[in-house]
């Protein structure tokens, strides 16, 4: 397994993380991804600690806390060769204090999530998502706090756009409170928007990026071919409506380049798709689900080896679209892109 550093920490996290989503799996969503029991799940966590995945992502909000619970159980007895990863600050329930960033939330939610892990501190604790009702300020102090008294280690965000995690560094810079060091973000070949801000921002800033749903939304399986119909047991017949929106035709255009590259490379292509990402700017783990022992190896078969030059770069072809303003004259015009050289890579 390969090690990067989170960001600008000094933490350094697997190439390939576990998402434990699939965990305790209820509801619409959730139980569509899977529903692993603890038994299984113990199984899966060996699996994947014997390769070097040493990561655990989850959340409060995965099947209402059951994600968390049946991964403790899975981790008992070798929390000490593990990183914990969650998350929190969707809604749990009607309450109004249910949800956000506020210090009342965050304390009750750490608090809580450690119970339900079955240990004593948190590796890296992420926002859920931006909460515009709570100053910044209000919700660093309570981080600060909880990273003062151990029970988390590192902070994090996740789904924030680009002025609310610049406004969050900011605040942190001034008063000497924890810097985000990764936020997670949706990436993949057939869902680039992380690209036009929030990669240059980490870039920038020194934030990490943790990429979940790198297969988009599980259209990159490998079982979605142009002129056929979705497969029977694709979970996109009852989660599309949740997931990120990808045009049909960016869709198919990225799947046909991943289909000769798996022809070439003899590679499946889930594993092509998330093997490109490992190379991008800012990417410090994908983060892989897996309903059962054979996809999480097949999972793992995406490290260990590397795309060429000339495959990379068709990839990128395929899925390029025409970025949104004020990105698009950057590209496209050569006076724009004289005064502003692309920091990341542009198809």
């Amino acid at each position: 397994m390969e090690f990067n550093r989170l960001g600008r920490s000094g933490l350094h996290v697997p190439a390939l993380s576990f998402g434990a989503g699939t965990f305790g799996g209820s509801g619409p969503l959730f139980g569509a991804w899977g529903d692993t029991g603890v038994d299984q799940a113990r199984r899966m966590v060996d699996i994947a600690l014997d390769a070097g995945m040493s990561m655990f992502d989850t959340a409060d909000a995965y099947s209402d806390g059951a994600s968390e619970e049946v991964l403790g159980a899975a981790l008992k007895g070798r929390r000490d060769r593990v990183l914990i990863s969650t998350k929190a600050g969707l809604p749990l329930g009607d309450n109004a204090n249910e949800a956000g960033s506020s210090r009342f939330h965050l304390v009750r939610a750490v608090e809580a999530a450690l119970g339900r892990l079955g240990t004593d501190h948190i590796d890296l604790f992420q926002l859920h998502a931006f909460d515009a009702r709570t100053p910044v300020e209000e919700t660093l102090s309570a981080l600060d706090d909880l990273v003062r008294s151990g029970k988390i280690r590192y902070a994090g965000a996740s789904n924030y756009a680009g002025w609310q995690l610049m406004k969050t560094l900011d605040a942190a810079e001034r008063h000497g409170w924890p810097r985000f060091a990764a936020h997670q973000v949706y990436y993949s070949l057939v869902g680039r928007d992380y690209e036009w801000d929030l990669m240059p921002l980490g870039l920038d800033q020194g934030v990490g990026a943790l990429v979940w749903s790198p297969l988009g939304w599980g259209r990159l399986t490998g079982g979605i071919r142009r002129g056929l119909p979705v497969p029977d047991g694709s979970r996109l017949h009852r989660t599309a409506q949740f997931g990120p929106p990808v045009e049909d035709e960016v869709l198919y255009d990225v799947v046909d380049v991943l289909d000769q590259i798996s022809a070439e490379t003899g590679r499946t292509v889930p594993q092509i798709a998330i093997n490109w990402l490992l190379r991008r700017p800012t990417v410090a783990s994908v983060i892989v689900g897996a309903r059962d022992e054979r996809q999480l190896e097949q999972n793992l078969g995406a490290i260990g080896w590397e795309l060429d030059a000339e495959q990379v770069a068709r990839l990128d072809r395929a899925g390029a679209q025409t970025p949104p303003y004020p990105h698009y004259p950057y590209v496209r015009q050569e006076g724009f892109a004289r005064l502003n050289p692309p920091a990341v890579p542009i198809a």
